[in-house]
């Protein structure tokens, strides 16, 4: 059996093993195969895996040995999957994978927005420090997480992690979602209507798929309702948020700083105007990147092909 991994540099850039795609068929990974090149590239695969390679209807109907599409992500909306299952081809996700780690930047962002290390940091090597006359030294406003409120768009198993490290130090849990379902038992916490947590939070923390009634949902309107004081971090989807608005938002002090992990368009263009906004951190979608969470993504892609060999296919999208 013949097996393509299509774009496998997105996940492993060779610190990670294959074997145990190896011991399932005869593996061939390329680090990336552009759209038009997908066909000559697998055409004689029965198995092909992707994290963000475009598997489109006019694609899969050339591919006449597929029997199994593999995602080796959790979002699985560059492949058709109408015409895969036309074909009776199955598609899996990794539905699973990375929820330590995005929940850990969480935190690093909102740490950096609240003591700005690096700058102190750098102000030390450069002498700053040593200039002073006082034993401490300080560039910025330096502020304390404990007893602030914790506003979570998007409740689910990464927004509940956030969750659950906000409370371990001393903060106040509000949730925005869709669906409210498992309250949680700690004090004082609270589900709210997205305006009333924009209002009511010190730290909002988007968490919520990109869908076409969240496409946008941050945007001037929503930034207006925050306080000054507060901080926007969005490790989630980067069309949640109405770029221009925020980098507005920030600029006249409506809001204290911003941090994203993820923009509308990556890589994000040079012209994006978050990157010349006041007190905006933006990190190169890294929120999902670490060994530990590649490691499950490609452990969870051999056992859902395993499970498929096996006749009882599992994380099944179609």
């Amino acid at each position: 059996m013949k097996i393509v991994f299509l774009d496998g540099n997105t996940i492993n850039r060779g610190d990670l093993s294959w074997k145990g795609l190896q011991d399932l068929g005869e593996l061939q990974v390329f680090e990336r195969t552009p759209e038009s090149e997908v066909v000559s590239t697998a055409h004689e695969a029965e198995v092909i895996l992707t994290t963000r390679a475009p598997l489109s209807a006019q694609t899969i109907a050339q591919l006449k040995r597929l029997r199994y599409i593999g995602v080796v992500f959790t979002g699985y909306d560059r492949v058709n999957l109408e015409a895969a299952r036309e074909r009776n081809i199955v598609v899996t996700n990794v539905p699973t994978y990375g929820t330590a780690s995005v929940a850990q930047l969480v935190f690093a962002l909102l740490l950096e927005l609240c003591h700005h290390v690096a700058l102190h940091s750098e102000a030390t090597h450069s002498g700053e420090w040593s200039r002073s006359t006082d034993f401490s030294f300080w560039k910025t406003p330096l502020i304390e997480l404990q007893g602030k409120t914790m506003g979570i768009v998007g409740f689910g198993q990464i927004g509940r992690h956030v969750a659950e490290i906000a409370v371990a130090m001393g903060m106040r849990v509000i949730a925005s979602d869709a669906i409210r379902k498992d309250a949680p038992t700690w004090p004082d916490f609270q589900w709210c209507e997205l305006d009333e947590l924009m209002g009511a939070a010190d730290v909002v923390s988007l968490h919520c798929p990109l869908l076409p009634q969240t496409h946008g949902i941050i945007n001037a309107a929503s930034l207006s309702r925050m306080r000054e004081t507060a901080f926007l971090i969005n490790t989630s989807r980067g069309p949640l948020v109405v770029e221009k608005d925020l980098a507005d938002a920030l600029n006249r002090g409506c809001l204290a700083g911003a941090a994203v992990d993820v923009l509308s368009s990556e890589p994000l263009s040079l012209d994006n105007p978050l990157l010349h906004a006041k007190n905006c951190i933006v990190t190169p979608h890294i929120a999902w990147a670490t060994k530990e969470a590649r490691a499950r993504l490609v452990d969870t892609a051999v056992a859902n092909l395993r499970a498929f060999l096996s006749g009882h296919p599992v994380n099944v999208v179609n």
